[in-house]
């Protein structure tokens, strides 16, 4: 039987064990958190008592893998100067944080490369994270980089540039590099994983493109815009447009059923958490060992996508 990590983002204010002891508290097995303020460019130094009772509590609870997620303000693939200067010390600063304190994934959104071109912005995503990550002992930590809507100017949106960036690190630098696939950034960004043919596509894709093995976190969101709209809009998981059925095909698909799942849906109301934990739970175990004639093809090697 397949053990699946669901998880979700706690809150840290207070402490870090406290957003250890909440994930645990909603009954997940994984989950993620901001090390610092993620609307501040400055980030307060980790409390080493805290960081030692953080990791007690993890493998108290069995909470892996811990996921962080990168300051919003920092944008790697900008070439204004002053936002550049803060996102490269920024972005440093959460690399250094998050192998203190011992987390598998840091996640980062690739960044926005408003008055340039794509290529530009992707080459200043990469030449920014190389020169965040010099000289830093890293052991143990991926750097993640997540897809999005892909609106406006905005990197993400397309498996071939998430792929372009991920090459160019390899060949510049020893940090590991990998990627987190967001539910809702996928099917607004147009790729239809609500559908059972839809998903299959997507994943022939995904595969193909990116390698289904570098691909280590899920964040799943259902999402409130339509398919393509390019909304970063998340919703509670079977109150979008991706909907439970959705959910339960991507949550025991025999490609993802071994990758941990983390919500970041909202919390509008008192304990919205709590029962989106349970929802993906249920769909995980209602759906498990149960397969449509579309999973008949899919262990089988993807072929290749056309570009």
């Amino acid at each position: 039987m397949v053990h699946i990590r669901i998880g979700i983002h706690t809150s840290r204010a207070g402490s870090l064990e406290k957003a250890a002891l909440r994930a645990h508290e909603l009954r997940a097995n994984t989950f993620q958190i901001f090390s610092a303020s993620p609307r501040q460019w400055r980030a307060n130094p980790l409390d080493p008592d805290d960081v030692r009772r953080f990791q007690e509590a993890r493998r108290r609870f069995d909470l892996k893998p811990l996921a962080i997620h990168v300051n919003y303000l920092i944008n790697l693939a900008s070439l204004d100067p002053v936002i550049r200067h803060n996102s490269i010390r920024a972005f440093r600063g959460e690399l250094e944080r998050a192998a203190k304190i011992g987390a598998e994934y840091l996640v980062t959104h690739p960044g926005n490369y408003k008055l340039w071109t794509a290529e530009e912005g992707i080459a200043a995503f990469v030449l920014g994270l190389n020169e965040a990550a010099q000289g830093l002992d890293l052991a143990g930590l991926t750097v993640l980089i997540e897809n999005t809507v892909g609106a406006g100017a905005q990197l993400g949106g397309k498996f071939s540039e998430l792929r372009a960036m991920r090459d160019l690190l390899v060949q510049l630098n020893d940090v590991p590099i990998g990627y987190c696939l967001d539910t809702c950034h996928l099917f607004a960004s147009g790729f239809d994983i609500s559908s059972a043919l839809g998903l299959t596509k997507t994943l022939q894709e995904a595969d193909s493109t990116l390698g289904l093995e570098h691909v280590h976190v899920i964040h799943a969101n259902d999402s409130k815009g339509a398919l393509g709209s390019r909304l970063d809009r998340h919703a509670n998981i079977g109150h979008g447009q991706i909907g439970e059925e959705g959910f339960g095909r991507i949550l025991k698909h025999p490609k993802l059923r071994h990758k941990p799942f983390i919500l970041e849906t909202p919390v509008d109301e008192e304990g919205d958490d709590h029962r989106n934990l349970e929802a993906l739970r249920r769909l995980a175990a209602s759906h498990r060992g149960k397969r449509s004639k579309l999973d008949s093809v899919v262990p089988q090697p993807f072929p290749e996508v056309p570009s």
